[in-house]
Order: C-alpha cells, then structure tokens, then sequence
C-alpha cells in the first residue's frame, strides 16, 4: 500500500471512532432525540463549509453567526464547532491529500503535531465555563484577524518546497503543535498553517493538505473531549455536518475561482466585531459576578 493510502486507513479509523463515540454519548444524554436542525442551521454548515473548503476557514465565519443569531451558548461554541465542522473537513482533506503533492513525512509529522495539541487542549476547555470561553475566544479571534490581515497584505510569499527537514521540521512541528491546542478554543487552523508553511519556505499550495488534514485528524480526537464533558450543542452540530459535506464537494469540484478577498476583508471586520462582543459579554458576566458578591447592609 502507498503512503497516502495508510493515511487514508488511519483517517478512516479516527472517523469511525468519532462517529460511534458521538451515537453512544448522545444516547445516554436528555438530548439523544433533538429535533432536526432547520433550514438556518443546515445554511450555516453549508456557506461557512464552502468557503472553508476554499482556503477562508469556518470556525470564525460560524462563531459570527451564532453571535448575531445568539443561537449557541457562549460556552459550548468550542465544542460545537469541532464536533459539527469535524465530518465536513474529513471529506475536504480526502480530496486535497489525494490531488496535491507533499513529502509524506512531513505531512505524517504536522498531522501529529496538531492532533497531540488538539488532546491536550481540548482536555482544557471543555471545563471552561462561559466567561473563561468568552475571554478566551475573544482574544483568539482577534490573533485570526492579525492573521487574516497578515495574509491578505501578502506579507508572506512563501517558497517553492514541498518538504520540511531538520530544524525546519521542529519548527513547523512545535507550530502545528500550538495551532493544534488552539483550534480546541476554536480559533481555526487553516489561515495560521498557511502562514506558518510559507514562513519555513514551503510552497502555499502544499498548505491545503497540511492543514487539512490535520485538522481531519485531530478534530475526531478533540471532539471525543468535548462530546464525553456534554460541552457542545448537539442540534447546531448536526447542521454544520448536514450542509457541510455537499457545500464541500460542490467548493472542491465546481468552483474554479471566486473573488475571495473581497470576501476576506468582510471576514476581518465581522471577526473583530465578534471578538469584540465576546469580550464585551465576558466583562458584563465578570461584573455581574462581583456584585452578586457584594455583601448586603445589615448582612
């Protein structure tokens, strides 16, 4: 068998586990029967999964929404978004492993690296209650914006490798390694991987199987975190999943070319205003707590 094909095995076991982890774990729980997501939760899964599949990302284009909406609570964003996002970015690592060529090793070694921050963060947050996911999420989408600016100013060019070795190798490692622990708060891997494989001189294009497919393999094992603490919405998940995967094939296979950063620039300023709400409503919680705290005259 050929590199990719033990890839695409080891792949296939992750999602098996995740699936039947997510079906036992919703069974023993008050909300084994929700309803079926409606028209506005599929639409979510379906737009930011299309976008997400063209380079732009999701979790921040889905935290917006919700934020607006205020469809899921605060505190279980992280979750949702792992779980719901995890099948959609499966089949979108399917099909950049497949077309776009990468030294195996060095796919082998980020993948890693990503999915061992992914358990160890996702260990973290899910006991998070609301306010310390709202500073946290907060900030991280402010560090996306950067990022997002960062890479539409073409501030990094990137080089022509398809290859990491040495020193480069334990850098681009420890990076992933960091993304990886992050994407558990649910800041979103793809425009940081991006950053990161140009900055050690690999070739742009590579980026997409590096950092889809480490997000296809640590996103089943983060999620089994986030599913056994019940630290997730289980109807909104089910609608990223739904719309996901056929807005991912249609990406993938239909659309040759769009006017994206048109599209990014509009994702920079609704991911400050999201940020910005977040941090408003953890300081609003953080007040409330300290007058409830307040002792009472004659007390």
């Amino acid at each position: 068998m050929s590199g990719k094909t033990i890839l695409f095995i080891a792949l296939g076991a992750c999602v098996l586990a995740f699936l039947v982890s997510w079906v036992r774990l919703a069974r023993g729980r008050a909300t084994a029967r929700p309803r079926l997501p409606g028209a506005g939760g599929t639409a979510i899964g379906f737009v930011t999964n299309f976008f997400d599949t063209l380079g732009i990302g999701s979790f921040a284009t889905t935290t917006s929404i919700w934020k607006f909406f205020q469809s899921v609570d605060d505190r279980v964003i992280p979750g949702t978004l792992n779980v719901g996002h995890t099948l959609p970015t499966v089949v979108q690592a399917l099909i950049y492993i497949a077309l776009i060529e990468v030294d195996l090793w060095t796919l082998v070694a980020l993948i890693s690296a990503a999915v061992l921050g992914a358990w160890l963060g996702a260990g973290i947050v899910a006991t998070w209650d609301r306010r310390k996911v709202q500073i946290g999420m907060g900030a991280a989408l402010l560090a996306v914006a950067v990022i997002m600016l960062v890479r539409l100013l073409r501030l990094t060019e990137g080089g022509e490798a398809t290859a990491l070795g040495g020193a480069k190798l334990a850098l681009g490692f420890a990076g992933n390694f960091a993304l990886g622990a992050l994407m558990t708060l649910g800041i979103g891997l793809y425009a940081p991987c991006l950053i990161l494989v140009s900055l050690l001189g690999m070739s742009p294009i590579t980026a997409f199987p590096i950092m889809m497919g480490s997000c296809a393999f640590l996103m089943p094992v983060g999620s089994v975190r986030f599913l056994r603490a019940g630290s997730y919405d289980l109807r909104a998940a089910i609608g990223l999943t739904a719309g996901g995967i056929p807005a991912v094939l249609i990406a993938a296979y239909l659309v040759k070319s769009l006017p994206l950063d048109a599209v990014r620039w509009l994702v920079v300023l609704v991911v400050v205003y999201t940020a910005g709400m977040m941090l408003r409503s953890a300081s609003r919680e953080g007040r409330a707590a300290a007058q409830e705290l307040v002792p009472v005259a004659g007390d």
